[in-house]
């Protein structure tokens, strides 16, 4: 009809009419291709009809859930997006925009900076700054900061990112009623049913605690960026990048940290090399307590209001705060998933590569389905399942070669295959390594050092791993991910002319492999 046309018209129109702010948060990749008719795609049905109220039902307004409600509106979709409150903070933490604007990414990262000062400080005096000083830490000033720049980008996600592309939005909270409807507890205490084509969950996860004596004293990655006041000491328990990295900020902005790990090294699922030069540089560079092979087992609560961490061997280490970074789970338990016959696994929802579920109007993107719990990752399953359902396209999720970062000190960035990845895919490989003490450290002489480990598949010459460990190497492994997704092979790297001086040219100038790989085994060089 006319009015159905106006309407398609006008979405597309506000989608191209994003905000520069919006835009830098949520790219419009879209829009370089042409509009294509609604509900084209294999995946779904004809245009819906007035049987529904919506064609697309998106419950949570995380990474994923956002940029699918985003993109399926653009698409000309009828579109409802739920979250359960828009605003951060307690109780439920995460608001529009996710658990990685509210408590994750976003939030993280700016520690990260605020944590870093004093190292950079101190190195000033080896470059003839005399009396420069860390001063001391206001972490009243900082939160308040750190909320204000919250606040502001939960404002730019329902707005300008979401209102400027027709996506309605409603605060309250959704659950399945069957396979094409979803009742909504409003944040204002009203309860309405809606019905929808398709359904997507993006409901994310949430952190983990054991079920051990005291573990209601501890905090997790949600409290700590509402904690009124500074711990003087912190033990965090966990070895994985949470935990790692905020053992890492905690440290740096002067609360006394113990790190416990159940395990003999932390940052299972990374490179090895990696793995043992952050435990060499954390041990040589900061004052972190690293307790591996150590379980909690039990906190007690003092008098005084401290905490008690006693181990598996009766060992004990007084504290402030006790930060819980032991995994994260599904958030499935209220979304009354079995009125519709979706399957999970564990808190997990299983999906296929066009992300749906066992039920074929049902989706799920992002955490909740265990792929890869990356807020980019979650962005681009949730704009590939929109492009298929409303835009026409075929895009099923692409999960290899996805960088990461782990933002300690030093950063690890990492893209492709692992070392022992590697060798079990592909047989032959060459891996090639270089450890040494970059300039900005050498001169104040500090005994910082970079590592830097690439990976060829030597039957193509591809190469399909890098890893480095140095200062900013997430803003470095961005660029080499582009690369090694293009299929650059080790000729590529070798022809490509450094830039001196820099860290990174080192990337280019490895010429000999420190080993090499055959049908699988390692072969050491002479």
């Amino acid at each position: 009809s006319n009015s159905n046309n106006l309407r398609r018209t006008m979405r597309l129109l506000a989608s191209f009419l994003l905000t520069a702010s919006a835009a830098a948060f949520a790219p419009v990749t879209f829009l370089r291709s042409p509009p294509t008719s609604r509900f084209s795609s294999s995946l779904s049905s004809s245009e819906t009809d007035g049987e529904y109220d919506y064609d697309f039902v998106v419950i949570g307004g995380g990474s994923g859930g956002v940029r699918a409600s985003r993109i399926a509106a653009g698409h000309g979709a009828k579109v409802v997006l739920l979250e359960g409150q828009l605003e951060h903070g307690a109780p439920a933490y995460s608001a529009i925009g996710g658990t990685c604007v509210n408590v994750g990414c976003v939030p993280k990262k700016l520690m990260v900076f605020a944590s870093r000062y004093p190292f950079q400080i101190g190195e000033s005096a080896g470059y003839g700054w005399e009396g420069a000083t860390e001063g001391s830490f206001s972490w009243d000033k900082f939160m308040e900061a750190k909320n204000a720049e919250i606040t502001r980008l939960n404002n730019v996600y329902n707005n300008f990112v979401l209102g400027n592309a027709g996506v309605e939005v409603m605060e309250g909270l959704g659950a399945l009623n069957g396979k094409n409807a979803v009742d909504v507890k409003l944040r204002n205490g009203e309860d309405k049913t809606i019905t929808a084509k398709n359904i997507l969950i993006a409901v994310g996860g949430w952190p983990f605690k054991p079920d051990i004596p005291g573990i209601e004293h501890t905090i997790t990655s949600n409290e700590i960026f509402y904690l009124e006041e500074q711990p003087k000491r912190m033990v965090v328990v966990g070895g994985g990048f949470i935990a790692l990295e905020f053992a890492s900020i905690m440290d740096g902005l002067g609360t006394d940290v113990t790190l416990m790990y159940r395990g003999d090294l932390f940052l299972r699922g990374f490179d090895m090399d990696m793995r043992t030069h952050l435990l060499e540089e954390m041990e040589r560079n900061t004052n972190i307590n690293i307790q591996l092979n150590t379980d909690p087992k039990e906190i007690i609560k003092n008098d005084d209001g401290s905490l008690t961490v006693v181990d598996q061997d009766g060992n004990t280490v007084e504290c402030d705060e006790v930060l819980y970074a032991t995994g994260r789970k599904g958030k499935i338990d209220k979304l009354n998933l079995e009125s519709a016959g979706v399957k999970t696994e564990d808190t997990f929802i299983p999906v296929d590569d066009y992300s749906k579920t066992n039920v074929d109007n049902i989706y799920a993107v992002g955490d909740v389905t265990d792929r890869i719990a990356l807020t980019p990752v979650a962005l681009m399953e949730g704009h590939r399942l929109a492009d298929t359902l409303f835009g026409g396209m075929d895009r099923p999720v692409d999960h290899e070669f996805v960088a990461s970062t782990v933002f300690t000190s030093p950063e690890i960035g990492t893209v492709g295959y692992m070392e022992e990845e590697a060798a079990e895919k592909f047989k032959d490989i060459a891996v090639y390594k270089s450890k040494f003490r970059p300039m900005m450290h050498s001169f104040p002489k500090s005994e910082t050092y970079t590592l830097y480990k690439l990976i060829v598949d030597t039957k193509t010459d591809k190469v399909v791993g890098c890893h480095v460990a140095t200062d900013g190497a997430g803003e470095m492994i961005q660029g080499v991910a582009i690369a090694i997704k293009m299929g650059a092979t080790k000729a590529d790297f070798d022809n490509t002319i450094g830039i001196h001086p820099t860290s990174a040219e080192e990337l280019v100038t490895m010429r000999s492999p420190s080993y090499i790989y055959k049908d699988g085994v390692k072969v050491e060089e002479d």
